[in-house]
């Protein structure tokens, strides 16, 4: 005989739960799957809270993701130059790139590409102007501080010898590749990483313990696609301009005004957008 406590399966309809008992009824609830307007909801609540920080506590946080992407670089350097040229060295050196953001986001530190969603659903959602300057000013203080970690980072790699020179040949040919193609392709780039980044953050709040298989499967397949992440990039471009293998004015028109666009329209157009439009009405009612 079954357990009186035990859900079994039933196809009668949402009416069968009227017969469950208070203990199935909770089973039902911790065994289904958020739905998209739970999602939303947790990932605004966090959105909230983060408007309301004060900026002190953002670029802290933000220099410390900045810092912390170098990793990603290093990592994949190493892993390419540790592998033999080659399909290995393609499919397994991307996994090193999934290690900064493994450390950013279980981290719970600021970075930019994941505030065009989770900032972005409470403007959605007020639509008004003091929203609205709470996240351009969100914005400005992550980015900012992003950069000025990325950049230290990059400076390092380049001026301190801590690797031998087969290293800093890997590093180079990856950073090289972050200035190899034009506006519009890295544009395009741009904003598959910034869909991938922000359908990330979107996913995170389901996903309980496979939260890190979450992280680095996506960042993995930015690394394997090459494409272009604002913060991860630029610690791979400013090496290069650090080192003299490329100008600063290559840094701004050729990396980084491109792919900041294209991360901004990836996550707030293709995520937070029609993330929210189709939960739109229940939040709405919801008022």
């Amino acid at each position: 005989m079954p357990d009186n406590d035990t859900v079994e399966p039933s196809f009668g309809g949402a009416a069968q739960l009227d017969n469950l008992s208070d203990k199935q009824k909770q089973q039902v609830e911790t065994q289904t799957r958020p739905n998209a307007a739970l999602i939303h909801e947790t990932i605004r609540a966090e959105g909230v809270s983060e408007l309301e920080r004060a900026a002190w506590a953002l670029a802290a946080s933000g220099l410390a993701a900045g810092l912390s992407m170098g990793f990603s670089f290093i990592t994949e350097g190493l892993l390419a130059h540790a592998l033999p040229a080659g399909p290995a060295r393609t499919i397994l050196a991307p996994l090193g790139y999934t290690i900064g953001f493994l450390i950013v986001v279980l981290g719970r530190q600021q970075l930019f590409t994941e505030n065009t969603l989770t900032p972005v659903l409470p403007l959605l959602h007020n639509r008004n102007g003091e929203t609205l300057v709470k996240v351009l000013r969100l914005w400005a203080i992550v980015l900012v501080a992003n950069l000025a970690g990325a950049l230290a980072i990059a400076a390092i790699l380049a001026h301190v010898p801590l690797f031998e020179s087969g290293v800093y040949a890997s590093l180079a040919d990856l950073a090289g590749k972050t200035i190899q193609d034009g506006f519009g392709v890295t544009f395009a780039r741009a904003v598959f990483a910034g869909w991938l980044i922000a359908l990330m953050v979107w996913l995170l709040p389901a996903a309980e313990g496979a939260r890190p298989t979450i992280i680095a499967v996506i960042t993995y397949v930015i690394a394997l696609a090459q494409f272009s992440h604002i913060i991860a990039g630029s610690v791979d471009c400013a090496y290069l301009a650090f080192a003299g293998m490329a100008g600063w004015d290559d840094f701004v028109l050729r990396f980084f005004l491109p792919t900041l666009l294209g991360n901004i329209c990836g996550g707030v157009a293709l995520v937070a957008a029609l993330n929210y439009g189709q939960v739109a009405k229940e939040v709405e009612n919801n008022k």
